[in-house]
């Protein structure tokens, strides 16, 4: 583990390859699960799409890790989704559940999916209301936050020099994608930066420029929108392999 102190208080967890970092990633994701269910008598976590997390993901669907994790007590959400039904190839909720979600003996209740296949605002505001229903009031705190970062710097679906970034009253929000022209629905950073924890699984080695510019490079959040996700009374790390670590471990 390096300090990254001179960025927002975040720290780097680094392994040798991506297979480490997967399992590493699973590993905390249990460990969490099993201390805040016998603490709280649940887990909250928000997970990520992209290739980043997984491998880990599918840790969790598999021996020792399913039987270790209490299922009944673990609350999936997400941290943001494209507006495709749930089977669409580029649904996160898709990858998820295709890497454990079905192989887990997790309560279909406790799957709090974000629903692409309804009309953007008509999603975002039903997903607001379920946060609202399972936190109560106010800003959700999630135990634990999963984010991807892009190659352009963007967490969830908080895009550079979008309005979203900007959003400080709602929870959930509408954004556009625009090189692809695909809308999405996504946490707004209030509700990121509420998080008890936040990993961001980069692995790669064409990771490593938008790491280094990040973590190492100029300030600039509304180029780099991860540069404002800093928790107010939470921890992050960046879970990252050799590769990606390679310019910011320099």
């Amino acid at each position: 583990m390096i300090p990254l102190t001179e960025r927002n208080g975040a720290r780097a967890a680094i392994y040798k390859d991506a297979d480490a970092a997967s399992a590493a990633l699973a590993e905390n994701f249990a460990k969490r699960a099993i201390e805040a269910v016998r603490e709280r008598g649940r887990f909250s976590v928000a997970l990520t799409g992209g290739s980043g997390p997984v491998r880990a993901y599918r840790l969790l669907g598999e021996e020792p890790l399913r039987s270790r994790i209490p299922w009944d007590g673990v609350h999936l959400f997400w941290g943001d989704e494209r507006c495709v039904p749930p089977g669409h190839a580029r649904s996160n909720f898709r990858m998820a559940n295709q890497a454990f979600i079905s192989r887990v003996p997790i309560p279909p209740a406790n799957v709090h999916r974000m629903r692409g296949e309804l009309a953007p605002a008509e999603g975002a505001a039903a997903y607001a209301e379920e946060l609202a229903a399972f936190f109560g009031p106010g800003v959700p705190r999630f135990d634990l936050i999963h984010l991807g970062v892009g190659p352009d710097g963007h967490v969830a679906s908080l895009f550079p020099f979008t309005d979203a970034l900007r959003e400080r009253e709602r929870t959930v929000t509408t954004n556009l994608h625009l090189p692809l022209g695909e809308p999405r629905i996504t946490l707004t950073l209030p509700v990121l930066n509420a998080a008890a924890r936040i990993e961001l699984p980069v692995m790669g080695a064409d990771k490593a420029g938008i790491a280094w510019a990040v973590l190492r490079g100029p300030i600039d959040p509304y180029r780099f929108p991860a540069q404002s996700v800093r928790p107010a009374a939470g921890e992050m790390v960046w879970v990252m392999d050799a590769g990606a670590a390679g310019r910011v471990n320099g």
